[in-house]
């Protein structure tokens, strides 16, 4: 019997699902978690991201890593991954793309795109919008992504319009600051970068952020190249930090089709993403 219910539960959804019998039943829950931490050691899948734990900090979910798995995006396997976003865009990018091509309208053209990888809404977006003819658009990511954007670009950027570099503080200056699916993965928050900056930008773009309802912590995420720590943020926490600067909540959405599932954890799974329109005054 005991079997038959670890294989029932092995599946991530169904362990979630079954987490509250799981919890009456000790030996069983352990003999569960020790199964799962073996697939989650063994995940190579690009096709599939897996989560495992939660962890009050950034370090600590770091530390929880296997020292066999690469960690973060600054390595060769993590800087080839997305190589098909830059011809996509989803529905999710819509708002995104409604809201820059206003933007753009009023004369806003530089954009720093904080853990844009390659140029992936660099290259998505212009499919959609109409960059006005003096945009900067510079990404900020890590060093080994950064080279392999650079060189992605002198075959695809023939404009010359997309930067990188590896210092957010960068974003100083800049007109719009926008943050496609990247705000998770930081080991800062971004009202922490916002604030350091003597200028920072009057508009901020954000996409499939992980919002929980009241609580803040960091899980493990998986995607098969690599493991992160991985942040999800309170949604009071999130949007009062960037209302202390000053900035006003414009716009917010939905993403429905993003989730992240915690085995054992289902208080701390998300079952959709959020996309955010602030800004301020100058």
């Amino acid at each position: 019997m005991i079997c038959e219910w670890e294989f029932i539960c092995v599946d991530v959804n169904l362990v979630t699902r079954h987490t509250s019998k799981v919890e009456n039943i000790p030996f069983v829950r352990r003999m569960l978690e020790a199964r799962y931490e073996r697939r989650f050691r063994a995940h190579v899948s690009l096709l599939e991201n897996l989560y495992r734990g939660v962890y009050s900090s950034f370090s600590d979910a770091l530390q929880s890593i296997p020292a066999t798995r690469p960690t973060g995006y600054d390595n060769s396997a993590s800087a080839e991954l997305y190589r098909d976003r830059t011809r996509r865009v989803f529905l999710y990018d819509y708002p995104m793309m409604f809201w820059l091509s206003r933007l753009f309208a009023c004369g806003n053209t530089s954009v720093f795109d904080l853990g844009g990888h390659i140029g992936i809404a660099y290259y998505a977006y212009q499919r959609c919008v109409d960059y006005p003819d003096g945009v900067r658009w510079q990404v900020s990511d890590v060093p080994a992504v950064n080279a392999a954007g650079a060189a992605w670009a002198e075959a695809h950027d023939s404009r010359k319009r997309l930067t990188f570099t590896s210092n957010p503080a960068d974003a100083d200056g800049a007109d719009i600051l926008l943050a496609a699916g990247s705000l998770q993965y930081l080991d800062y928050t971004l009202a922490d970068l916002l604030g350091s900056l003597r200028s920072a930008p009057a508009h901020l773009l954000l996409n499939s952020v992980p919002i929980h309802m009241s609580a803040s912590y960091f899980t493990v995420q998986n995607m098969g190249a690599t493991c992160c720590p991985y942040r999800i943020t309170s949604e009071r926490e999130f949007i009062d930090g960037l209302k202390a600067l000053g900035y006003r909540l414009r716009d917010r959405w939905e993403n429905s089709d993003r989730r992240c599932l915690i085995p054992f954890h289902p208080t701390h799974s998300l079952d959709r993403y959020f996309g955010f329109y602030f800004s301020r005054e100058a």
